[in-house]
């Protein structure tokens, strides 16, 4: 019985969100605020793959940036080969004023449209497959494995930066095509906001079957008892590995479509900086449920376009600020307090009635009557 209910609630949650995300967004919000609001959604798909490793697996991510960058530069990529194409030159804008007079070699297979789709799912997911392995296997977790992913993050900014076949500080921009509709089209930068809401809607069913099923109680396991697990027969590392893995899969997924949505992606949006604001969204949410992370992500993106709007300078120390109150008074994040709710109230005691007891007093034991 347990088991229905549940699932209708799961039906009825997806709904809801679809009806949002699908109708009630787009009838409400101008075009500018629905373009943002896909970028927020973009933050709330690499979130679900940090609530999986992070909240479920116990892996601190700090490196999230890393394939996020990549999903986002290889799918910009192709969309400057494509914008090149439409004005008829033999290289992007930006390699003209370089001075560069053919496409580098690394790029010409992203002239491909089936290249660059495959390339977003198999590069980043390959490469988190080989470090996980490489750094699990060796037993490496808790803070080193978070400096390890934050190391990597920065590496591959610095990377970016020295490249200029990849814009250098400026990254790709000016993006005018995808897949051969025009950006500059309102219904086209409509669509881009549809298949991001789908995404996010298909990432949260594969998170919830996986939280849901016995991989997941593995997961939590190897989170809470790792040589428990190990002495049970099962590979902790393979176990990591296959999260770890995911949650790249997703970020990367997310880069791709936030390119085209904003238009534009630099080194300053795949670094350090970028993968602790991924983290502390995840964290205000509530890193161990299934909404939470999402919500966290959307929340704290929402909260920083609009502290900017109006204080400028002070969304850092306001974003910061809420990070050590939730984290110092609320370690299961704002998704945490309803179940803290809950818990309390089955745990008060009920107060007496004032009505007086029907049954009779007993007689006292060994009295004469």
């Amino acid at each position: 019985m347990r088991t229905a209910v549940g699932r209708w609630q799961t039906w009825a949650g997806f709904a809801v969100a679809a009806i949002v995300l699908f109708g009630v967004a787009p009838a409400l919000l101008s075009s500018f605020r629905l373009g943002l609001l896909g970028q927020y959604l973009c933050y709330a798909i690499v979130a679900a793959g940090i609530g999986l490793a992070w909240g479920r697996g116990g892996m601190l991510t700090l490196g999230q940036g890393v394939f996020f960058g990549l999903g986002a530069y290889m799918m910009g990529m192709h969309l400057k080969i494509g914008d090149a194409e439409v004005r008829k030159q033999a290289v992007p804008d930006f390699m003209q004023i370089a001075g560069i007079p053919k496409l580098p070699a690394y790029w010409e297979p992203f002239e491909s449209t089936a290249f660059t789709l495959a390339a977003i799912i198999v590069v980043p997911t390959a490469i988190a497959a080989l470090l996980g392995l490489g750094v699990f296997k060796r037993r490496v977790k808790g803070a080193y494995f978070a400096i390890l992913s934050q190391a990597l993050a920065a590496a591959l900014a610095i990377l970016l930066v020295g490249q200029s076949t990849l814009g250098g500080s400026n990254g790709l921009n000016g993006f005018r095509t995808f897949f051969g509709f025009r950006l500059s089209d309102p219904v086209n930068r409509q669509m881009l906001y549809f298949i991001a809401a789908g995404t996010l809607l298909a990432v949260v069913a594969v998170v919830r079957q996986l939280m849901q099923s016995r991989y997941g109680e593995l997961l939590v396991a190897v989170r809470d008892g790792e040589e428990r697990v190990r002495f049970l027969g099962y590979d902790p590392a393979s176990i990591k590995v296959v999260a770890y893995t995911a949650a790249a899969l997703f970020a990367s997924v997310a880069g791709a479509l936030f390119a085209p949505i904003i238009g534009f992606i630099t080194p300053a949006q795949v670094g350090v900086v970028p993968s602790i604001a991924f983290l502390i969204g995840v964290a205000i949410g509530g890193r161990t449920t299934l909404l939470g992370p999402i919500l966290g992500a959307i929340g704290v993106a929402w909260a920083q376009t609009a502290f900017s709007e109006r204080f400028p300078s002070g969304w850092i120390y306001a974003q910061g600020l809420l990070f050590i109150v939730v984290v110092g008074f609320f370690p299961a994040g704002l998704a945490g307090l309803g179940v803290l709710l809950r818990l309390r109230r089955r745990t008060e005691p009920t107060e007496p009635s004032g009505e007086p007891d029907p049954r009779p007093e007993s007689e006292p034991v060994g009295v004469a009557p």
